[in-house]
């Protein structure tokens, strides 16, 4: 190619790097390159927030398995993306940011709308690069997809001063990538694959501890085939929601501080924790120093610094989980083919705490919407092939709870970070990536208000996503912390969503199409007209019951042994199982 500027071939570069996509708003550092933008055949999405594009992209991402793509101006627009970005390293998600900054000359001069994005995105990105030089911006931007995408995904920031934009180069894109130092390793030992054959082998009382790293690692088909091979139970973690068929005879559900009773408990009673892609998060293990007390652990992990991190791994497979669990799996069917134990009494166990403690929860006795009816009825009347995307709070874990996950890449939240406000735009970014399938919000009113905004940009562009705001007036999850632990002082968690805004008429504002569902009985007639309904966003209202709370339950910081079913209800165990 001859003579451009660098602008264009940064756009060159996004082109060659695949990018089909991306999410953001333009200004005045970034502004030269959405001149070539205008002519590219990559389909720009102009947001109403720099956090609404970096929200898409994650969900873009995490619905399709690509790298999500954003981009923004200098300053405000960069530090817009500082929540996204730390949101997308928390949970491993691939993402590339692109952000202007004032011009080389004028960085460190206080310059309008200057901020060290690089220096402020260093601990929370997996890579970042400023670039001064036109001539450097094709190598950057291929190393950026290689990295965010390779290893343990993760977000890379490319800040590009506004001169190396506007000025003259040649594109040049790297045929190949190589970095020096970063090479991450593909495949595990083979003497530690043996040492963890042998260790399942031995287990009479083994359990899959299946973290989010499967789904990263399109590894579910052979989580399956080891599931059966073992024959051993399963959890799935938040962030592993559909790894493993909840319909499964051999899932036990989500363990944490939100889990069910079977799986927290048959983390702490295992003695041997296969563990794939999970990061002994405290919410899994609660307090860390009581946490599965008699259980070796097998770690399983693209990261080799998750290894040990929190708790000593007796055996480390370090490498990608698809290519572990492909010689896993026939090293421990080989291994239990000399030997293997009578896992009999260990799943009479499991699967008897599954059936004393099942998931539930109380209708109100007052008539009104139980929010996890309403999430249990989205989920039943949509169907397993639906993408949902929750928020952060008490739905985002009845949605964990009570929809049905049976496939990857169907349950997106933000589980590391706890984002308040992602549900909206990782379902915008989810839906323009599987146009094709349903894509509900699960979000709460707290949530909503936080970005909502990004409706308009699906209404004015095709992007017909569902969302369902469990509307209970109040910041839910804080208010059930200030009912249990704070002698029900409701300080600053009142909304008052119902009065103020009417997230119908807000909907429509927007042009969507609103609903409002405020009777038990009018659930499933809401949800269906919901779905009806293709050609525009729908946001429904479910006015529900304000004091539902979300159980079982592991106060942080106790032990996983202190778990509640209720309010000061812990489960009441046979002689036996003590």
């Amino acid at each position: 190619m001859g003579k451009m500027n660098g602008a264009q071939s940064l756009v060159n570069a996004l082109e060659a790097a695949g990018v089909d996509v991306m999410f953001g708003i333009p200004g005045g550092a970034i502004l030269p390159a959405y001149d070539p933008i205008f002519d590219s055949k990559i389909r720009h999405i102009l947001v109403r927030h720099e956090q609404g594009a970096g929200h898409a992209a994650t969900g873009y991402a995490q619905a399709t398995g690509r790298v999500g793509v954003c981009i923004a101006t200098s300053g405000p627009g960069a530090t817009n993306l500082v929540t996204p970005l730390a949101d997308a390293q928390m949970d491993s998600v691939p993402m590339v940011a692109i952000t202007g900054q004032v011009p080389s000359a004028a960085i460190g001069t206080d310059a309008f709308q200057e901020a060290d994005i690089r220096g402020v995105t260093m601990p929370i990105t997996k890579h970042n690069y400023l670039i001064t030089n036109p001539d450097d911006i094709p190598q950057a931007i291929a190393e950026a997809f290689y990295i965010a995408s390779t290893g343990r995904p993760g977000p890379v920031l490319v800040d590009i001063a506004k001169d190396a934009l506007q000025k003259e180069t040649t594109f040049n894109y790297p045929k190949t990538v190589s970095l020096a130092g970063y090479n991450p390793v593909l495949e595990p030992k083979s003497e530690a694959v043996r040492d963890a054959a042998a260790l399942i082998a031995q287990s009479k009382k083994p359990l899959l501890y299946v973290g989010g790293g499967v789904i990263k690692a399109n590894a579910a088909r052979e989580l399956m085939q080891l599931a059966e091979i073992t024959g051993a139970p399963v959890v799935t973690t938040l962030m592993a929601r559909g790894a493993f068929p909840d319909s499964h005879n051999q899932h036990l559900g989500m363990p944490g501080m939100h889990g069910t009773v079977a799986a927290v408990t048959a983390l702490q009673k295992a003695d041997l924790l296969i563990t794939l892609g999970a990061r002994f998060d405290d919410r899994v293990t609660g307090k860390l120093s009581t946490f599965a007390p008699n259980a070796k652990i097998i770690h399983a992990d693209i990261d080799p610094a998750e290894i040990g991190k929190n708790r000593h791994a007796d055996v480390a497979l370090i490498g990608d989980l698809k290519n572990i669990l492909k010689v896993l799996n026939p090293a421990t069917k080989a291994a239990l083919a000399k030997s293997a134990p009578d896992l009999t009494p260990w799943l009479n166990e499991v699967y008897g705490w599954r059936k004393k403690f099942p998931l539930g929860y109380d209708k109100p006795a007052d008539g009104s919407v139980s929010p996890q009816y309403v999430i249990e009825r989205i989920g039943k009347i949509s169907g397993p092939d639906t993408i949902f995307a929750a928020g952060v709070g008490q739905h985002q874990m009845w949605a964990s709870q009570f929809i049905g996950y049976e496939k990857p890449r169907t349950w997106l939240n933000s589980g590391g970070l706890g984002t308040m406000g992602y549900a909206v735009p990782a379902a915008m970014g989810a839906k323009v990536g599987a146009p094709d399938t349903t894509v509900w919000a699960i979000d709460g009113d707290g949530c909503f208000q936080m970005t909502n905004q990004e409706l308009v940009t699906c209404a004015l562009n095709n992007i017909p996503i569902k969302v369902a705001v469990i509307n209970n007036e109040s910041l839910g999850m804080v208010r059930q912390w200030q009912t249990l632990f704070y002698n029900e002082r409701y300080s600053n968690t009142d909304l008052h969503s119902k009065r103020v805004p009417d997230f119908k008429l807000l909907a429509e504002a927007m042009g969507c199409v609103g609903m409002r569902c405020e009777k038990p009985e009018d659930v499933d007639k809401t949800i269906e007209a919901a779905m009806a309904i293709n050609d525009r966003p729908v946001v429904v209202d479910f006015n529900v019951h304000r004091d539902a709370m979300v159980w079982p339950m592991v106060a942080a910081g106790t032990s996983n042994d202190d778990i509640t079913v209720a309010r000061s209800m812990a489960p009441v165990w046979d002689s036996q199982e003590l």
